[in-house]
């Protein structure tokens, strides 16, 4: 008996201890390599890691969110932060993932059928069969956070919407957002769907370099329609900033009861660009309002 026990006891010290070798031998050899490839295509240069110095450092916005993070795109500098790499839930700015991919993946003017889709939370009206463009399905997806959106725009993907949401978060990662992880297209909350506010900071920067997903998310409304022109889709924009807050030009709301209300938010003034992420508020707009004014004032007016 003690000899099995004894044996009981090799066999888990050394599974253990094969586990652990393999992990930090992944992270030493192949993690890096993957990332040096995965990376080559795209401009990650906007590492925010030095932190610039308001004016007035003892007083900050007072916020909500459980996570925010704002940086410099020029310079990547940081220009605020809270709890900036805790995972929270990312609800609909998971659809900021979702539209590279599809921009990847697609031409704007290829047409996709819905099929037959099932979906729950916001919606842009799409029917069972329905003939819509890419360009239609990302306005849907982006400015109206529609899910059937997203779930069309994943099931018509190469490989199915499994393989959708393996890219999404090859994308992710290839960004450097390495605390990032979707299980689903739309955002829905899920134990695994999650994010911090520095990677999606991160994600939006690069997202909002590309000219057509930043011409969508600065539309304020926008009429989709199927192929024979018979199916209407009127969509408006939900992010209250937009054509409020001087400068603001998109980016990215969401909102579930577990996520609460999430937002990320380019805006650009006197050539000065920032990019805020505030997840988890209990006033996303008002919040980042509030936020920007506070940046624009403490960094970039006259002393």
């Amino acid at each position: 008996m003690k000899l099995l026990k004894l044996a009981r006891h090799f066999v888990f010290f050394g599974a253990s201890a094969f586990v652990f070798a393999f992990t930090f031998l992944f992270y030493k050899n192949v993690a890096p390599s993957y990332v040096a490839k995965t990376a080559e295509a795209v401009d990650v240069t906007l590492t925010p890691t030095v932190p610039l110095t308001p004016k007035a450092p003892d007083y900050f916005p007072v916020i909500s969110a459980q996570g925010v993070y704002a940086f410099e795109l020029s310079s990547g500098r940081v220009l605020y932060e809270k709890d900036s790499e805790v995972p929270l839930f990312p609800a609909s700015t998971t659809k900021i993932v979702t539209a590279l991919v599809a921009l990847d993946s697609y031409n704007f003017d290829a047409v996709l059928n819905t099929g037959k889709f099932s979906v729950t939370g916001s919606k842009m009206g799409l029917t069972w069969g329905e003939n819509i463009t890419a360009r239609d399905l990302l306005y849907g997806l982006l400015i109206h956070s529609a899910n059937d959106a997203a779930e069309v725009l994943a099931i018509n993907f190469p490989g199915g919407r499994d393989r959708f949401i393996e890219t999404m978060n090859e994308k992710a990662y290839a960004l450097g957002a390495f605390n990032t992880h979707f299980s689903n297209p739309s955002g829905l909350d899920e134990e695994v769907q999650a994010t911090t506010a520095r990677d999606l900071a991160r994600i939006s920067a690069q997202a909002m370099g590309k000219p057509e997903f930043a011409e969508i998310v600065a539309t304020e409304s926008y009429t989709a329609h199927d192929t024979s022109g018979t199916t209407v889709h009127y969509l408006k924009n939900k992010n209250e900033l937009l054509g409020k807050v001087p400068g603001v030009l998109g980016v990215k709301t969401g909102w579930t009861e577990s996520a609460r209300e999430n937002l990320v938010t380019y805006v650009e003034r006197d050539g000065k660009k920032v990019l805020t992420a505030v997840l988890g508020s209990q006033d996303r707009f008002g919040e980042t309002e509030e936020l920007i004014e506070w940046i624009f004032s403490e960094y970039y007016s006259a002393p």
